[in-house]
């Protein structure tokens, strides 16, 4: 048996604080570019504003000699998308899902109950002090999360696909898995750059089609229509450039916590084998039936926001869970880079 690389594994802590950092800077950047809009548009939609220079104008809006309306209401905004982030980050996790909750006391089948103790068992070895709240994801598909801001508040969803498909071991290395990424806490640097970053595009495309469905019905005087298509302009820069902003936002998620989660899987099952087989087994059912599951992904609303957090991207198989620029990207290793990385250097397809 390889045994994963010890200095990785012991790094978990430090990664913690890295990861507590990156979460603040999420959060001040999301208010930064919300105050930066609301700055714009501020500016643009105030003629006394254009007679001074930029710079001026600027200051004067930050100092309230000219009261920044718009500023203020974008910050608000932001402010209030953080508190919703935090006080329902359950139901927008899993949004869009056809899910239920599984306790000791409701579960419905002997699988069900068997994943609840797993995730009783590992609790306990991962020496978390809160029982995660446990989910259940009706979809075929092989995939599961965790989420949560805290500890106490935290979260495990599997799919129905991935309950059936791997056998104990497999699934125990799994929620392994999940639960690191809990103690390592880097579920609130996951759930706060995908829930605001998703949210930012929400905003500005709520903005883009008021302004040009409901540009058109206003008319007036030459200034008023000049000030409306300033902002119609600053609108529709902000619609192509916001989603490059948020993609970075998403990179900022390093990859190095999907290692650090599988260095916490073997250090808390003494064994590199279950977990390596199980990311072969779910890379490889995505692979299989990508153009079904393509269809299963997109059907299901918000996947944006829950595809940092899978422990698979889908992306890897060539299945596109959303129309957009993120599906370009990764903000996982290639399972290969895991596998090797786990102590297998060569896999046999």
């Amino acid at each position: 048996m390889t045994i994963y690389n010890q200095k990785t594994t012991m790094d978990w802590r430090k990664q913690l604080r890295i990861n507590e950092r990156k979460t603040e800077t999420v959060i001040g950047m999301f208010i930064l570019i919300y105050g930066l809009i609301g700055l714009f548009i501020d500016y643009y939609i105030n003629p006394v504003l254009h007679s001074l220079p930029f710079k001026d104008a600027i200051v004067a809006l930050l100092s309230f000699k000219i009261h920044p309306t718009a500023t203020l209401i974008m910050l608000a905004v932001a402010g209030i998308s953080i508190i919703i982030t935090f006080a329902l980050h359950d139901r927008i996790i899993l949004f869009g899902t056809d899910y239920h909750a599984v306790t000791s006391q409701n579960a419905r089948t002997l699988e069900e109950q068997q994943l609840y103790n797993v995730i009783a068992e590992m609790q306990v070895a991962a020496g978390l002090r809160y029982m995660p709240k446990v989910y259940i994801i009706e979809a075929d598909y092989m995939n599961a999360f965790a989420s949560g801001y805290n500890e106490k508040s935290a979260l495990i969803a599997i799919t129905r696909g991935l309950l059936q498909k791997l056998n104990r071991s497999e699934l125990q290395a799994v929620i392994a898995h999940e639960l690191s990424h809990i103690r390592h806490q880097d579920i609130k640097l996951t759930l706060v750059a995908s829930v605001l970053s998703n949210l930012m595009l929400i905003a500005i495309d709520i903005l883009f089609y008021n302004a040009i469905f409901g540009g058109g019905r206003r008319r007036g005087r030459n200034e008023e229509e000049g000030n409306a298509n300033r902002l119609l302009l600053i609108i529709i820069l902000l619609r192509y450039l916001l989603p490059i902003i948020t993609l970075l936002l998403m990179l900022y998620l390093s990859r190095t916590r999907e290692y650090m989660a599988d260095a916490g899987a073997v250090e808390l099952t003494r064994d590199n084998s279950p977990l390596a087989h199980a990311l072969l087994k779910i890379s490889g059912d995505h692979r299989q039936n990508s153009d079904y599951y393509q269809n299963e992904y997109q059907r299901t609303p918000h996947e944006g926001v829950r595809r940092a957090a899978y422990i698979f991207d889908p992306g890897q198989a060539g299945i596109s869970t959303q129309r957009s620029i993120f599906s370009l990207f990764s903000t996982h290793p290639a399972i290969k880079d895991r596998l090797k990385a786990l102590g297998f250097e060569s896999v046999k397809k």
